[in-house]
């Protein structure tokens, strides 16, 4: 009788283990890519914790487009996706969710863990938003703009194309900056008018404000080095998701001392993160 309640027990055990497994999606920021992560060293210490690769996930004309790399589902699958980083954020949001539906289609039993860097922050939390927990049962955003970053403001000025001195400010910032980089953020209009501080009537001061799925929520502060103090791209304070009026007192943040870019480290973290996790139920 015995040996039946402890094989019973251990068949409990195994069903709640694959039910509470992590999937965990990594999702880039302004102008990265699927590749940001691999390029930064992340994947490579996340690998090292027995998370295994098992596609990309991309957009087109006939919905998600998947692109597998393992040759066999892994038990620690991670997926990375590719979002339209210049477009408002409403649109990447849209993509993601698909994307993210798809992920739980291939893992129907797996609570989803999303990691997201940057600008890909605040278009996790759209995403979440708009569609719901879609599956996601942890986001952690690692140096977002949760509050805007006065650097998109000074990219719009910059390739503003109103006044009467507008062509010369063309002239000097297209000769200051080079014609790929004016192109570059002259199309990325869209995604930059997002990511301005909020005010009363614009995505952030929005955002901010709307009711959020009752998941977990980590933000990563960003503030910076011994030699680089700060985050030159996002003041640490906007990282701070525990300071946006439908979350306060619901995130756990954590600061790190180092620049805005994705590093090794970052593997490290999402990591650990995850491996104290409690186990629960998918939203």
């Amino acid at each position: 009788m015995k040996k039946w309640l402890l094989l019973a027990f251990l068949l409990a055990l195994i069903t709640q283990r694959a039910a509470t497994a992590d999937v965990l999606v990594l999702v880039h920021g302004y102008l990265g890519t699927a590749h940001s992560w691999a390029e930064a060293g992340v994947m490579a210490r996340l690998h090292q914790r027995g998370y295994r690769h098992a596609g990309n996930l991309g957009y087109g004309a006939a919905g998600v487009v998947v692109q597998p790399v393992a040759k066999a589902p892994p038990d620690k699958p991670m997926y990375t996706v590719n979002l339209p980083s210049q477009a408002p954020i409403v649109v990447q949001a849209d993509w993601l969710a698909a994307q993210l539906r798809e992920v739980g289609r291939r893992h129907p039993k797996a609570a989803i863990a999303l990691a997201a860097h940057s600008a890909g922050g605040v278009a996790a939390r759209m995403a979440l938003v708009r569609h719901g927990a879609l599956g996601v049962d942890h986001l952690i955003t690692i140096a977002t703009p949760h509050f805007g970053t006065g650097r998109a403001v000074q990219a719009l000025d910059a390739t503003s194309g109103g006044g009467l001195f507008a062509p010369i400010k063309r002239w000097l910032v297209r000769r200051t900056t080079g014609d790929a980089v004016y192109a570059t953020v002259a199309q990325s209009r869209g995604v930059l008018v997002d990511l301005t501080p909020p005010a009363p009537g614009n995505l952030l001061f929005w955002l901010n404000r709307q009711p959020h799925p009752p998941i977990r929520y980590t933000s990563i502060m960003r503030i910076g080095t011994f030699y680089m103090p700060g985050d030159q791209v996002v003041p640490p304070l906007s990282q701070d998701l525990n300071r946006a009026p439908a979350l306060a007192g619901r995130v756990k943040t954590y600061s790190m001392a180092q620049g805005h870019l994705l590093t090794p480290r970052d593997g490290d973290l999402i990591g650990n993160l995850l491996a104290a996790r409690p186990a629960a139920a998918t939203p």
